[in-house]
């Protein structure tokens, strides 16, 4: 039965036409089972009732006729109970309903499961036979493993497909998830941008003549690097110059001396240029594609436009710009930074990518340049799109394709009213963050992910709470040297040189690997990370600390952090290191320099309970607000199907966050948070009536915060506070906090997050 049932789930997964799925589903279901009838029904939650789809037993004329409502027979009894309904005599149970366009005035036993997907009932697989009698428990275990398989991807197919009797007319009813990339709303039909020429097309073709075939591609990378110093020339004056870096990686590839003498090696091997590109960036790709760390695995993304793009001039395929319309979303199945590049002055209102994450260079670019983007729509097929008109919900990660004129006319008015906040925001961002009842909350910056400085200057900021200093550390083929790193963090230093900069620890481990340090384990994010490892590696952690102290002896303003601390004798051995570091830079100079300040990241659950010894031993605390959320809900926030389980909002998470302010209060330590829940405008209303007085956040967050602090008494939020802690879900907060500021009148902020 479980080689059936393989096979079953197998082909229903590889079949692109849904119907065709389907019916092939049945068929195969209902040879399996040795049933008279099988069929399936789909739940349409516009019309409130469940539609016969696929059946290899009821009359054919039925199928897509034939409609049961979620309160009747016993196939929405199914759809009620949530559990299989296994019947005998099917036409004697009280919720039995006679379908007569189905002919199925024969059938007596029922046997009926429903296909759930994250609790929510897509259909209802049902079997019937002639003769009265129960299915046996071998059988019902078969389909209810059957259901419990194929409702993930039908409820991909869904989302794609989304009505199978007019999907033209009903798909994106509702909107297309994704996951948010750059905040933002936009509103302009959709443009398909697909790639000049792709790797993937090209068939592999020998040519003898080397010479002709190096000269091809010598051309091709000439008029590339061309490409690139176009791109970043159009863009230096729009964006900071560590966002241009993206560029500077492009070129490096594509200078690679390596790179360079493997397409050569497999054009002497016999192959033409384009079959040797395939050949050797393929190979690369693919290494990427198998990486763990989501930000390195992004990487085969920019490989693949960089050989594409190589294919192009060898291929001298043309795009038709002049073709684009005057504003538009560009939509495409891979989007890269070249595309954002090219296209970011011709109309591009919003970006919509079918694959990456927040960690592609496109969405990096996006945030970069403010455009809206949403990353990862996995449900959208592009054969079926045209140029309507869509919203891009760069907040939300939604999309929405052909909107009706009501939600048409809500986000028109709610850019009206972004771009009204825009202007409002931007007249407090030299002014400081107080409240009108007189208390100063001081903003910092989350930095590190090619985010840059000169812009960051400009939000309005105090300083950088959080420099990730793991970014550096990835773009490379081995360990930057102290050297590197100095002049790298001097950088920092000098850019905020009248405030506090504070620098974590090397952070890798978890979902953050090094190509050249590998770390391979079963449970990453309960393994090997953060100063766990920099602890083992004593010679990284003094190479990293030393330089961090040499770039900071012009300056002062340098603060170290640990980061994934669980213990004091973390702390101990990490300040015992970190005290023979400033002996031997002191040494260097001959002189003693001023010492940087240590605190500890509170991100660990356990921490919680030992911040007295903690605080014996460090000079501050800083609240890692999204890693504390996911361990103490226990949830991967990267794993769709929890996801929607983690929650800033939820009671636990304000307990521990609120007990960590008192602690630190009662133990007079200063405390800081980083993490999104800084940036929202409610959960910054939270931490200040805690008693955060720092809160780290993107650049992006700092004026509208500094607003929203800017327009509520101290006393106000304490009272939001002290109400929302006596709630017992998060639902019942987030309706709170919704209707709150609703009621103060910042109705508009809820848009940028709650």
């Amino acid at each position: 039965m479980l080689t059936k049932l393989r096979k079953i789930v197998l082909g229903f997964s590889q079949e692109a036409d849904l119907a065709k799925a389907l019916q092939q589903l049945v068929e195969q279901v209902k040879s399996a089972i040795s049933a008279d009838c099988c069929s399936v029904y789909i739940a349409d939650y516009q019309a409130g009732h469940f539609r016969l789809m696929a059946s290899d037993g009821f009359a054919q004329t039925s199928i897509g006729q034939v409609c049961v409502g979620f309160s009747e027979g016993l196939v929405g009894f199914v759809g009620q109970r949530e559990e299989p309904i296994n019947v005998a005599d099917a036409q004697h149970h009280p919720y039995f309903k006679y379908l007569p366009d189905a002919n199925e005035d024969d059938f007596q036993a029922f046997l009926g499961t429903p296909i759930i997907h994250q609790r929510k009932v897509l259909g209802v697989i049902s079997l019937r036979q002639y003769q009265v009698r129960q299915f046996s428990e071998l059988e019902e275990a078969f389909v209810v493993t059957l259901s419990a398989q194929i409702a993930a991807v039908l409820a991909n197919a869904e989302a794609r497909h989304a009505s199978f009797t007019n999907r033209q007319q009903q798909l994106y009813h509702q909107p297309l998830k994704g996951i948010p990339g750059s905040s933002g709303v936009a509103i302009a039909p959709v443009w398909i941008c697909q790639p000049k020429a792709e790797l993937k097309n090209v068939a592999l073709t020998r040519d003898s003549n080397h010479k002709k075939q190096l000269k091809l591609l010598r051309m091709a990378a000439k008029k590339t690097r061309a490409d690139f110093n176009k791109m970043s020339a159009e863009l230096s004056g729009l964006i900071s110059d560590q966002s241009l870096d993206i560029f500077e990686m492009y070129k490096h590839m594509l200078d690679s001396p390596a790179l360079t003498q493997e397409i050569e090696s497999e054009i002497n091997a016999g192959w033409n240029v384009a079959s040797a590109l395939k050949l050797v960036f393929e190979q690369y790709i693919s290494k990427f594609n198998n990486l763990d760390d989501s930000y390195l695995r992004e990487r085969a993304s920019d490989i693949r436009d960089l050989g594409n793009r190589l294919l192009s001039y060898i291929e001298q395929a043309q795009e038709q710009l002049s073709s684009l319309p005057e504003q538009y979303v560009l939509v495409a199945h891979e989007v890269t930074a070249s595309m954002l590049a090219e296209h970011q002055h011709r109309g591009m209102k919003a970006m919509v990518s079918l694959t990456g994450s927040q960690n592609s260079h496109a969405a990096i670019l996006a945030r970069a340049l403010g455009l809206p983007a949403v990353m990862g729509v996995e449900q959208l097929n592009l054969a079926d799109l045209s140029p309507v008109t869509t919203i891009v919900d760069g907040y939300s990660g939604e999309l929405f394709i052909a909107p009706d004129e009501h939600l048409l006319s809500a986000y028109q008015a709610l850019v009206v009213e972004e771009h009204f906040l825009a202007d409002k925001v931007k007249q407090v961002v030299d002014l400081p963050a107080q409240t009108p009842d007189g208390h100063i909350v001081q903003l910092q910056l989350n930095a590190g992910l090619a985010v840059g400085f000169e812009h960051s200057k400009n939000a309005g900021a105090q300083g950088i709470g959080l420099y990730r200093t793991e970014i550096p550390f990835m773009n490379r083929q081995s360990f930057p040297t102290e050297h590197e790193q100095t002049k790298l963090y001097s950088e920092v230093l000098s850019s905020f040189a009248e405030q506090s900069v504070v620098m974590r620890t090397l952070d890798i481990g978890g979902d953050k690997a090094l190509p050249y340090f590998p770390i391979e384990e079963e449970n990453p994010f309960l393994g090997w990370r953060g100063i766990r490892i920099t602890l083992d590696h004593p010679e990284i952690f003094l190479v990293q600390v030393r330089a961090m102290m040499r770039a900071n002896q012009p300056y002062g303003n340098l603060a170290i952090m640990l980061p994934m601390v669980a213990g004091a004798e973390e702390v101990d051995e990490a300040l015992r290191l970190i005290n023979q570091a400033y002996q031997e830079v002191s040494q260097d100079y001959q002189q003693l320099l001023a010492k940087p300040k240590v605190g500890v990241m509170i991100e660990v659950p356990g921490t919680i309970f030992q911040l007295a010894s903690l605080a014996e031993r460090v000079d501050f605390f800083s609240v890692g607000s999204n890693d504390l959320t996911q361990y103490l809900l226990a949830v991967d926030r990267n794993n769709p199907r929890v996801s929607a389980l983690y929650d800033s909002y939820h009671p636990a998470v304000l307990h521990a966050l609120n007990s960590i302010s008192q602690a630190a209060k009662r133990l007079s330590v200063p405390l800081s948070l980083c993490g999104e829940l800084a940036g929202e405008p409610a959960g910054a209303l939270l931490l200040l009536a805690m008693g955060y007085d720092k809160l780290s956040m993107n650049p992006h967050n700092v004026a509208r915060i500094k607003w929203i602090i800017r327009h509520v008494n101290l006393t106000d939020a304490q009272a939001l506070l002290n109400y929302v802690l006596s709630l017992s879900s998060s639902q019942q907060v987030r309706e709170h906090l919704h209707q709150t500021l609703e009621n103060w009148q910042f109705g508009g902020f809820i848009r940028a997050g709650m």
